[in-house]
């Protein structure tokens, strides 16, 4: 799709993981038919950026060269499923995650009409706070799984079954959303739920399955829910655990070639890709890993406690064409005085304008580019109404106050001193 520094290439790792080799070749892809420089998504997706319609064959042939082209031409998902980052190595997971993906994979491929910005997420431990997607599938308190469905208001859970029985019924509920022209689970009302819920009531085999009770959950999707291990370094029996977030959700070609040669150095056994915007290895507990995560951290956040991974950001100005304010740039500086609110559990989101592309869900600050201007929306989404409309100067200035006196204080309307900005509404 076409953006501020040319046109931009998704590509979908099957099961969110790469290879050394097709790490490369995504890099390699990024510098010479893009402008070098590589996204990463909160789906677990790379996006190449600065492609042109000169390049774009050329970038499509190589990465199908890699396994890592498109899987279908309808305009529906090219990958449906999003899964924890150490799936199938997390001894804590009480059924094969990697297996029932690409089941739900395979089955969603051969779904007519079924939305691109589809999304199942599955997964295998229990009371694990989940991201916001169309349906869930997680581990029950017992031996089997929930099936479960976004609602405006959180979650429906819907059914509960053994694992391997799980994937045709998602088949069959993916199947009856696709029939229902919604472009989002969230969208369907409360009727078109209960016709899901009755209708894999029907289905299911018998006395292996259960029905739950009808209830709305608010408490799932849960805000900023972690999906992915904290930066840094972490063992377990038998296995080391190198976590890398890159910084905003952005790194270069030449830092993905890093991460290969990391990879291979110390044996990792894939090149995960996190919800976390960052790159899991996992390697052999006598791999010398703790030297060569030093060894990536001028590229990559490497510690649990850096700030920036308590901050979201877009591309904005001037690599996206919606972006009035340069939000990588602001979100640094935010960054540099957001470590008390940080540790405090407080995040932020620097978004470019109201779309809300790297998080469209509530933080406790959000700054929505505005002709140049951020308007200040406080435990709050890109998409709500700012109370203000600030200079990032100004929004940098209230900062350093709000560590003292709580961030709806510090940007208060009424809370200005010298600064040039905008009221738009009463706090």
């Amino acid at each position: 799709m076409p953006t501020g520094d040319g046109l931009l290439a998704r590509v979908h790792p099957p099961l969110g993981m790469l290879t050394p080799d097709q790490a490369r070749t995504v890099a390699e892809g990024a510098r010479q038919f893009g402008n070098g420089h590589l996204d990463l998504t909160a789906r677990a997706n790379l996006q190449i950026r600065g492609v042109t319609e000169a390049t774009r064959t050329e970038l499509a042939e190589l990465l199908a060269t890699a396994g890592l082209g498109d899987v279908r031409a309808d305009g529906g998902p090219q990958r449906s499923t999003l899964t924890s980052p150490l799936a199938g190595r997390d001894a804590g997971e009480v059924f094969d995650v990697p297996a029932l993906a690409r089941a739900i994979e395979a089955a969603a491929l051969a779904i007519p009409g079924l939305p691109a910005k589809t999304l199942v997420v599955v997964e295998g431990r229990r009371a694990v706070a989940l991201p916001d997607a169309d349906c869930l599938v997680f581990a029950d308190d017992r031996d089997g799984v929930v099936i479960a469905v976004a609602t405006d208001r959180g979650r429906r859970d819907l059914l509960t079954c053994p694992a391997q029985e799980a994937a045709p019924l998602v088949a069959r509920l993916l199947a009856a959303f696709a029939r229902s022209g919604r472009r989002r689970m969230r969208d369907l009302s409360d009727d078109e739920r209960a016709g899901l819920a009755d209708m894999l009531g029907g289905t299911r085999a018998a006395g292996s399955c259960q029905s739950v009770r009808a209830t709305e959950r608010g408490d799932a999707p849960l805000r900023g829910a972690p999906f992915g291990p904290a930066a840094g370094l972490r063992t377990a029996p038998d296995l080391q655990i190198l976590a890398l977030d890159a910084p905003f959700g952005r790194c270069t070609a030449d830092a993905l070639d890093r991460v290969a040669a990391a990879a291979a150095a110390i044996g990792a056994d894939a090149i995960r890709l996190s919800p976390t915007r960052g790159f899991v290895l996992a390697a052999a507990a006598g791999a010398r890993a703790e030297p060569v995560l030093a060894g990536l951290a001028d590229a990559f956040i490497v510690a649990p406690e850096d700030p920036r991974r308590s901050i979201d950001a877009c591309t904005g100005a001037p690599g996206c064409a919606s972006g009035s304010t340069p939000t990588l740039a602001d979100a640094a500086r935010v960054a540099a005085l957001f470590g008390k609110l940080a540790a405090q559990g407080r995040t932020a989101h620097v978004s470019g304008c109201a779309k809300g592309c790297a998080r469209p869900g509530p933080t406790d600050l959000t700054l929505v580019g505005r002709g140049g201007l951020y308007g200040i929306v406080i435990d709050g989404g890109p998409g709500d109404e700012p109370a203000i409309d600030l200079p990032i100067e100004a929004v940098l200035e209230r900062l350093g106050r709000a560590k003292t006196v709580g961030l709806a204080a510090a940007f208060a309307p009424e809370a200005a001193r010298t600064e040039s900005g905008r009221t738009r509404r009463p706090a």
